[in-house]
């Protein structure tokens, strides 16, 4: 029996954007712009698609580096692939390329209302470090508070909590 083919990272370019604004406009209320995706990659982020086989997007993630840490934009399934395992997978990659760039630590917010994405998060090792009040649009002028979270990096390659 032939094994299939596992899903494999490649990096965004700007030929991509409509695929990106696409994928997000079906996952979330509140898409990032087109202009939020081309601003970070004309910044140089860490882009990273992630397909099956037949070229096929599950997933995809940016994250901005800085000084011994990276902090985490955007991670997102495409919802017909979700609870399947592709969002642990990226947050693999993620921690892979960041020790890469030697960095220490993770950080990213979520929604205070994505318990699902809260879960995930805990579950791999980060844990609470604040809350930012007002940091999401919400719709009709309101905001929505965002966690704060953080990842500590061993040295050794492997994602710690602190």
């Amino acid at each position: 029996m032939v094994e299939p083919t596992p899903p494999r990272f490649l990096a965004i370019g700007l030929s991509d954007l409509e695929t990106l604004v696409a994928i997000e406009a079906a996952a979330y209320p509140f898409p990032w712009s087109r202009s939020n995706f081309a601003d970070s990659l004309n910044a140089g982020y860490l882009a990273r698609k992630l397909v099956d086989a037949g070229g096929r997007w599950l997933g995809y993630f940016i994250a901005m580096p800085g000084v011994q840490e990276v902090h985490l934009l955007n991670l997102t399934v495409t919802p017909e692939h979700q609870r399947q395992g592709h969002a642990l997978a990226m947050l693999d990659e993620l921690v892979r390329e960041s020790l890469a760039l030697d960095a220490r630590r993770l950080w990213l917010e979520v929604r205070t209302s994505n318990e699902r994405a809260q879960a995930l998060y805990r579950r791999y090792g980060f844990h609470d470090v604040g809350l930012r009040r007002g940091y999401y649009p919400a719709g009709a002028l309101a905001r929505e508070n965002a966690i704060v979270m953080s990842l500590n990096l061993s040295a050794d390659g492997a994602a710690a909590a602190a």
